[in-house]
């Protein structure tokens, strides 16, 4: 359970997020159009015509009638008002579809509609569908974030500025390596999305209780036939009871979403006007403040840290639909199938606010190295105790640093200076090696070879 309260939401609070958010000039990402009712009951009824068609192979229907049922599987040519009102009378989602194909099909061939299944075979068949094409989207919206980054990483690759340990300075660092971080976080979330949406992506045409009992030794085929016409797999074990793969890709994706929330801090912070190293690209005329006209607020890093919070509130969510009894749970399977399209269509609007983010931001490496100046040479003691310490030995070393460092630092006494007066490292450092190593740019370790490492490890991987 998370302590963050912008984590405290409900399903509920999560459908509709994404309408509170305020920069209206970030683009839709396009899995709202993904959900909409009417593609939604397209691909339900797309299910029950490939069902018609696999069922034919196997002499189950007859072809004239798959046929007859495949040419009137279209929504548009089917009276909605009617689906509506079944729908508001029977208080199912799906019969009163079965119905007007049925109608739609005729009287020979709307009795072979929806042979042999149940609801939820159709329902999440189609869902698997409807779930295939969001992923498309959220895969292609990650993969120009990468490409962001990796063209961040590059031009920053040796643009110096403080690494920063609990809110302090620690040694240098560039620029380059802090992108490369986020850069190799988002390539182990694709990853890690792409593996775990796989066993979700699987027609289930079991019948009930998921034993083939209507269709009997045919029933493998024809689930496979309905797999091969959507482009999915098949369920090796197809029950309803099985609901882990489902949970685990919101998992994954919340996962996915608190890695960009980390980097949406990083930039939050990096933004304020004390540190004064980044910004967000801000639109020409966009207003921050109704009362300051100077603030540039990070709206977009504040939209990617809310929506991260409220993706991460589904994963408890989707876990405890896992757990139900018996073959089938009805509840269980409606608060996955909600958080499955809430979570698709925050992930959605969470990557567009980023790769705006991304894209523009803008980076000032003057103001990186006058803050690196604010703890002055200190930066630098850790490479002084390095180079003692092969001398007279680290633990000696670091106690004398550690000593003059906090002098330094609580009297205001200059750290070279006092490097130089301790006759302890004098004889084993020259005046030229401290102030040589008392250069901060000389400390950055392998910061720019692996941000350029790293924008290469994406450009291939992409």
């Amino acid at each position: 359970m998370t302590s963050d309260p912008r984590a405290m939401r409900t399903i509920a609070d999560v459908a509709g997020a994404a309408e509170r958010f305020t920069d209206y000039s970030v683009a839709d990402a396009g899995i709202r159009d993904v959900y909409a009712t009417s593609r939604v009951w397209q691909t339900w009824i797309d299910v029950e015509v490939a069902l018609a068609a696999a069922e034919a192979d196997e002499g189950i229907v007859p072809r004239s009638a798959a046929d007859r049922i495949a040419s009137v599987g279209d929504l548009e040519r089917m009276e909605r008002d009617r689906i509506v009102e079944g729908m508001r009378r029977q208080g199912h989602p799906l019969v009163p579809i079965i119905e007007e194909l049925a109608r739609a099909a005729g009287p020979d061939a709307g009795g072979w509609v929806h042979w042999g299944a149940t609801s939820q075979n159709i329902m999440q068949s189609g869902n698997a569908v409807l779930l295939h094409r969001a992923h498309g989207i959220v895969g292609s919206l990650l993969r120009e974030c990468l490409a962001a980054l990796a063209e961040l990483a590059d031009r920053s690759a040796d643009m110096i500025m403080p690494g920063r340990t609990h809110g302090q300075h620690a040694v240098p660092i560039t620029f380059g390596l802090k992108a490369a971080t986020w850069a190799d976080d988002l390539l182990h979330g694709r990853d890690r999305l792409d593996r775990g949406v796989e066993p979700c992506l699987r027609v289930m045409m079991a019948g009930a209780v998921g034993s083939f009992a209507s269709l009997g030794e045919q029933g493998p085929r024809v689930q496979e036939g309905v797999a091969t016409r959507l482009g999915l797999g098949a369920m090796a074990v197809p029950s309803r009871a099985l609901l882990s793969p489902q949970a685990g890709y919101i998992s994954d994706m919340a996962l996915v979403a608190a890695s960009c929330a980390r980097i949406a801090l990083d930039i939050e912070t990096m933004m304020q006007t004390e540190f004064g190293e980044v910004s967000e690209p801000v639109p020409e005329g966009s207003v921050g403040s109704s009362t300051m006209p100077h603030k540039r607020n990070p709206k977009l890093s504040s939209d990617v840290i809310d929506l991260a919070a409220r993706l991460r509130a589904l994963a408890p969510e989707a876990m405890g639909a896992v757990i139900h009894p018996h073959e089938a749970d009805g509840g269980s399977t409606a608060k996955l199938d909600s958080a499955i399209q809430s979570a698709l269509v925050g992930m959605g609007d969470l990557l567009v606010r980023l790769r705006t983010i991304l894209t523009g931001l803008e980076l000032f490496p003057e103001r990186m190295r006058r803050n690196l100046e604010l703890s002055g040479e200190l930066l630098a003691s850790e490479a002084v105790m390095l180079a003692l310490g092969e001398r007279i030995g680290r633990d000696e070393a670091h106690h004398i640093v550690y000593v003059l460092a906090m002098r330094a630092a609580t009297e205001g006494a200059d750290f070279a200076d006092l490097l130089l007066g301790e006759e302890r490292v004098t004889a084993s450092l020259s005046p030229s090696r401290i102030r040589t190593l008392l250069d901060p740019a000389a400390h950055t370790g392998l910061s720019a070879q692996m941000a350029r490492e790293t924008a290469q490890r994406v450009r291939d991987t992409l």
